[in-house]
């Protein structure tokens, strides 16, 4: 994990914004009491889930798509740090880990790649770097029987949770089989064809790789759903999927009986919760819409899906605060904040 940086106090009040008479969540949080030592100070640990970030858009721009997607980490912290410590969330069992930086790749593929297909080419190389990375700290964590917090970065990042959190539960002990499941609220299925690791193909290698064993995305949009990979889905007993329009269009059924659904399909063993903030209207991602659903029904699916689930990690990806085609939205962040903390409400 050489591109991991690892936090100390220092680092977290230096984001945290002391008031008298309040506490703020970056004061109670806890940090790794010994980096040099991750397992050991994992075992020591009170806290139950660990956060990191991955601010890469590195596997957005393999899937041809615009990048922006590493702006939103800091953008999240800056906002999560200075909610208020109360009884509703204390924030006592929350070890803030730190983040991967993963630039000096970027910057390389940028620098000496010399037309569009040797840059694409290199990009979706660099993938399985992160790939690796990500996976062996996910695999550490859920070992130590802690819940993974991953706020992205691109949702190529689902492929390494999936596997991390599979090996580490079944190392554990947790699971009798290296395979979890994974509900995705999520406008695109990320079930592409494995034509080289990106944004768009997860899920597709988690489950040719044997560690996703079902999987159900609630808020596809029929519009962006390849023939071919519906046509694996629809012919895949594993996996299933409930349509934006199937819920808000032909109210074949309501949201939160959507949700529902997912979690009945997918409770026969533990799951990972997953968010494209781009199946959310207006949200600023990779491949935001004027079509989605509200920020509410995201902090519903997660309120519903972390209290119903036997939940193996947490990831949000794909938001972004500033896009690289020039579009901004500062707001960010603070969503993705609402939806950590209602997860950890949730599982609590």
């Amino acid at each position: 994990m050489s591109h991991f940086k690892f936090y100390d106090k220092r680092d977290v009040l230096s984001l945290t914004r002391i008031r008298r008479f309040e506490t703020k969540l970056g004061e109670r949080i806890q940090v790794l009491a010994d980096h040099t030592s991750l397992e050991a100070s994992l075992q020591q640990s009170a806290s139950t889930y660990v956060l990191l970030g991955i601010p890469e858009d590195i596997g957005v721009k393999a899937n041809m798509g615009i990048g922006g997607t590493d702006s939103a980490w800091l953008s999240f912290l800056q906002s999560f740090l200075n909610i208020q410590s109360n009884d509703f969330l204390e924030g006592g069992n929350i070890l803030l880990l730190g983040h991967f930086d993963f630039s000096d790749i970027e910057q390389l593929i940028e620098k000496n790649a010399h037309d569009f297909d040797e840059r694409l080419a290199a990009y979706r190389h660099a993938v399985n770097t992160i790939d690796d990375e990500v996976e062996q700290l996910i695999h550490i964590i859920t070992q130590n029987k802690k819940i993974p917090i991953v706020i992205g970065g691109g949702h190529n990042n689902s492929y390494p949770c999936i596997k991390g959190a599979a090996k580490g539960l079944y190392k554990a002990g947790v699971i009798q089989l290296a395979q979890i499941n994974a509900i995705n609220l999520d406008a695109h299925a990320d079930f592409r064809p494995m034509e080289g690791r990106h944004s768009g193909n997860g899920f597709s290698y988690a489950e040719a790789d044997g560690y996703l064993e079902k999987y159900c995305v609630v808020g596809l949009h029929e519009n962006y759903l390849p023939q071919n990979v519906w046509m694996d889905m629809v012919n895949n007993p594993f996996v299933d999927c409930i349509t934006y329009e199937d819920i808000f269009l032909h109210e074949k059924r309501t949201f939160l009986q959507a949700v529902g659904h997912a979690t009945e399909f997918t409770d026969d063993t533990h799951c990972g919760i997953e968010i494209d903030l781009d199946v959310i209207e207006h949200a600023l991602s990779s491949s935001s819409s004027p079509v989605g659903i509200t920020p509410s029904h995201a902090r519903q699916f997660v309120s519903f899906t972390s209290s119903e689930s036997k939940v193996a990690y947490l990831h949000i990806s794909e938001g972004a605060t500033k896009l690289s085609d020039g579009r901004t939205n500062d707001s960010t962040g603070k969503m993705i904040s609402y939806l950590v903390s209602d997860f950890v409400k949730g599982v609590s």
